[in-house]
């Protein structure tokens, strides 16, 4: 059976500020190590409301602290917006700290809006430096040539896995290029999925990164008891994506029963092109439909992302997923 990780967005729910969605995060880290999940990623996202992993190393060390096995990582950093020896540094401190166990996702998309991306003095100009970027910050994880004048340290000899993501098949052509595992975001923007991993297997080169490609697809997964109250907790996320598309992005809504009855049909449009791929009821719904996806993608790993304004509900989904998984492991 594919492997499970986490992605981890650290949501801020209505009524609680990013202090608490952090601390949260780190419950949720130590709950998914005991679960059994592969990896535990966060993502870096500016200027919203309702993602407190804006300072993704930051927030990395500080769900780390509480683990002893899972797998860290950024899923992922931005890289256009970092010099690539800033991220070299941070990703080596932190396998400096959790030897071992440090994986770095690089996206090619701001993570912000326009405004933010100023702020961070990003190049706006239109130039894609991206690949160079990449193969850039893959050398200063290298061990160092003698006379060497320029090294991150922490970083040098660390080799971290460095995986590329993607939501189109720009980052699927890379990947493949470069001989790298390739992680599709099917969990917001699932349209060139099936396209994406196509040309990633088939263009791939082999290299000492990775022998074979491996590709991993996000999904939002909202398991719950019942199938009507894991549609009663999934419409926090229904909300938030419909804000985020109307300009009204904010703090992760509280549910709303009945939320998807009475959307409009420009609503209703957003939701079925954003979250066609998620996965959302009681155990036996989700494990039918987990295994249907995983069937129709073959997919080599599953990051399982759940938006779930109740930090409970949240856990207990994780954990119901987790025994659905296991419960396919064993009839396997």
């Amino acid at each position: 059976m594919i492997p499970l990780s986490v992605l981890d967005l650290s949501p801020v729910p209505e009524g609680l500020e990013a202090g608490d969605a952090l601390r949260n995060s780190a419950d949720l880290a130590r709950h998914a190590e005991a679960l059994g999940y592969n990896r535990y990623w966060m993502a870096e996202h500016h200027n919203m409301p309702g993602i407190a992993s804006a300072a993704t190393a930051v927030a990395l060390a500080h769900v780390a602290q509480g683990t002893r096995r899972i797998r860290l990582g950024a899923g992922g950093v931005m890289l256009p917006n970092h010099a690539p020896y800033i991220i070299a540094e941070q990703f080596g401190t932190l396998d400096a700290l959790y030897p071992g166990r440090i994986d770095l996702g690089l996206g090619r998309a701001p993570g912000s809006d326009q405004i933010a991306a100023r702020a961070m003095r990003r190049n706006l100009e239109g130039a894609d430096d991206f690949p160079q970027d990449v193969m850039e910050l893959m050398r200063y994880f290298e061990a160092p040539e003698p006379g060497q004048s320029l090294r991150a340290i922490p970083g040098a000899g660390s080799n971290i896995p460095v995986w590329i993501l993607g939501s189109s098949t720009y980052g699927a052509q890379l990947a493949a290029m470069l001989g790298l595992p390739y992680a599709f975001a099917s969990h917001f923007a699932p349209q060139m999925m099936m396209d994406a991993i196509a040309i990633y297997r088939r263009s791939f080169r082999p290299s000492p990164h990775l022998a074979a490609p491996y590709v991993m697809l996000g999904v939002s997964i909202v398991a719950a008891e019942t199938d009507a109250e894991a549609r009663f907790l999934f419409s926090s996320l229904q909300q938030s994506f419909i804000n985020l598309r109307t300009g009204r992005p904010g703090k992760l809504p509280r549910p709303v029963e009945g939320f998807d009855t009475n959307l409009d049909p420009r609503a209703r449009a957003v939701l079925a092109q954003t979250l066609s791929c998620a996965v959302v009821g009681g155990p036996e719904t989700v494990r039918r439909d987990l295994a249907a996806f995983i069937a129709h993608t073959g997919a080599d790993e599953l990051m399982v992302t759940a938006n779930i304004h109740d930090h409970g509900a949240r856990r207990r989904s994780f954990e119901i997923l987790a025994h659905a998984h296991q419960g396919m492991a064993a009839a396997a």
